[in-house]
């Protein structure tokens, strides 16, 4: 038979893990997927030599996985005069004589050049098609020499489906009011309905004293809040990604604003 409900009780082992990557795929995504969990795979480098990646809850095409306490690998040493991207990925193996399968980290290694990194070719590999090596890319960890940078993130998590909706409320006396942020899937909309307690005009990238909270910030460049006011003053702010907020435009004592905004967030 080709239909089998998966969770139910057959009177024999049947539960496989191709099972549970069909059905994740179809619940979350074909692709690979980091959850907001943990440390969210976070990565240190605690030496030239030495990434250390934090705890965190991740698929790698269907397949669940993940890391309860802080894992470490190890980078090859840098070339003079050479750069180098690596990259860290989950390296998912599947033993083709029992069938076992894991999954570890692992460090692909790029090839050094004289004037620009390039990242090493990821081996492509479909679980669900017979392949029993599969990678999924995490952090790339880039080398000048025998320096090591900073290491760059290669992926966005997810936040958990049962928290697809939070609220927050932050009291910005700046706006004269409490600025709502609601997040949904990934999305701030943010709203104030306000009237400003003085004038000012023309004004270009000042800066105010109240920041947007942890976890409602821009997740990689500024997003900005409209508003018009009822006697036609135009007005806007700038939200940076660590959270600080540039007012432009004219504000007016008497009138009143409504300010929106829409931005993606991590």
């Amino acid at each position: 038979m080709t239909i089998e409900l998966v969770d139910g009780k057959a009177g024999v082992a049947h539960i496989s893990s191709e099972d549970k990557a069909i059905i994740h795929q179809a619940k979350f995504s074909k692709s690979d997927v980091v959850f907001d969990w943990g440390d969210a795979f976070k990565c240190t480098m605690g030496s030239a030599n030495k990434a250390t990646i934090g705890t965190g809850c991740a698929s790698i095409q269907g397949l669940d996985w993940h890391i309860t306490a802080a894992e470490s690998v190890t980078i090859s040493n840098g070339s003079q005069g050479m750069k180098r991207n690596d990259i860290i990925c989950a390296h998912y193996h599947q033993d083709s004589k029992t069938g076992n399968e894991n999954v570890e980290l692992t460090v692909l290694k790029g090839s050094p050049n004289a004037t620009a990194a390039a990242d090493p070719t990821i081996p492509s590999g479909k679980i669900l098609s017979g392949a029993v090596d599969a990678y999924m890319p995490l952090w790339r960890i880039p080398l000048d020499g025998i320096t090591v940078g900073t290491p760059v993130r290669l992926f966005t998590p997810r936040w958990a489906l049962w928290d697809s909706v939070t609220l927050e409320q932050q009291p910005f006396p700046f706006f004269g009011n409490v600025l709502r942020l609601q997040k949904h899937k990934g999305l701030v909309i943010a709203t104030v309905s306000a009237s400003p307690k003085s004038t000012s005009n023309n004004l270009y990238d000042v800066a105010v004293n109240e920041t947007i909270a942890n976890g409602f910030r821009p997740s990689s460049r500024d997003a900005i809040m409209t508003s018009v006011s009822h006697g036609g003053d135009v007005a806007s702010v700038l939200i940076h990604p660590d959270g600080r907020i540039s007012m432009f435009g004219t504000l007016t004592v008497g009138h009143h604003y409504l300010w929106q905004g829409v931005w993606p967030t991590e």
